[in-house]
Parts: C-alpha cells; structure tokens; sequence
C-alpha cells in the first residue's frame, strides 16, 4: 500500500512539475487570413442579417493577433477594429477593456486619442456612467486639447447626462 502512495505522489509531482504544452503557434499569415476572410464574409455580404456568432468570432480574432504579435504594427489597428465591432454591438464592458488595452500596449499610437475619446462616450451612451464619461473626457480634453474630437469632447461634458428634450430646450433658448 505505501508503494502505490509513493508512486502516485511521484506521478503527481512529475506531472504538475513538467512543462505545460504550449498550444499550437497559429502562423501570422494565417490569421491574417481568417481575419480578411472573416471581414469578407460579413461586411461585404449582401445579406441583411448580421450572424452575430460571427461578429464575435471577428473580434475574437483581432484580439488573438493582438495578443500573438503585439509588436506587429497590424496589432492595435486589429485592436481599433475590434472595439468599433464591439461597440456596435452594445457591449459596452468589453469595448472598453479593447480600448483600454489599446491605451496602455500602444501609447504612442496615432489611434490612442481616439481610444481615449471612444472610452468616454462608451461610458456616456452605453454603460450611462455620466461620472466616469465626465473623467475620460476631461482626461481626454487635458491630454490632447487640439486633437479633432476635442470640441467633440467639450460638447459632452456641458451636455452630459442631459435629455433629448433638455438639448431641444436649451437649443431653442440660445435661438431665440
């Protein structure tokens, strides 16, 4: 008895200890492909019916090159393209984690103001988180004051939270 309990604590630190199997390396090019094929396939149909299997297999892919080649300069373009996908499709939790994800891997990239601007409105339109909206469009008008979204920005912040009607009102106000 104290031989088979050797030997299964034995085969137990052998295999907990052994190096884990890497999952198959999917080559660049190849992912590259089922992506364009995948863009193809669903923005180039002429079906009217968006399978949003799919859709969500696409982003699943951007991230994925992301994830495997963060140096390659498609990485945050895949990245951008995943976030309007998922922001197109209301989630609004998982459009920021892209974004912010953009933000911090590529600081210095030219799609990086837009994150920012980006993650601000989700946060207003989707996820109706007028405090944190507030926050990254401050942020957004601190760190980038002459970028092309920052009147955009602005105008958020002095309308933020406010109705359609609230908007008309004091449009008609001004106007008069």
């Amino acid at each position: 008895m104290k031989n088979i309990t050797l030997f299964a604590v034995i085969l137990f630190l052998a295999v907990s200890c052994a190096s884990p199997v890497k999952k198959a390396e999917i080559s660049k090019s190849s992912l590259q492909d089922s992506i364009t094929a995948m863009e193809n396939e669903l923005f180039n149909s002429t079906s009217t019916h968006i399978n949003k299997h799919k859709v969500l297999g696409l982003i699943d892919l951007y991230t994925e090159y992301a994830e495997e080649y963060p140096d390659d300069t498609l990485a945050p373009v895949y990245l951008f393209k995943a976030s309007d996908v998922s922001m197109n499709l209301y989630r609004p939790v998982e459009t920021i984690k892209i974004l912010d994800s953009i933000m911090i891997r590529y600081p210095d990239n030219s799609k990086t103001p837009t994150a920012l601007f980006l993650k601000a409105f989700v946060y207003e339109d989707q996820a109706k988180n007028y405090k944190l909206a507030q926050k990254y469009y401050q942020l957004f008008i601190d760190k980038y004051p002459d970028n092309e979204f920052a009147d955009d920005a602005r105008m958020s912040l002095k309308n933020l939270g406010k109705s359609p009607e609230e908007l008309i009102n004091e449009f008609e106000k001004e106007n008069k």
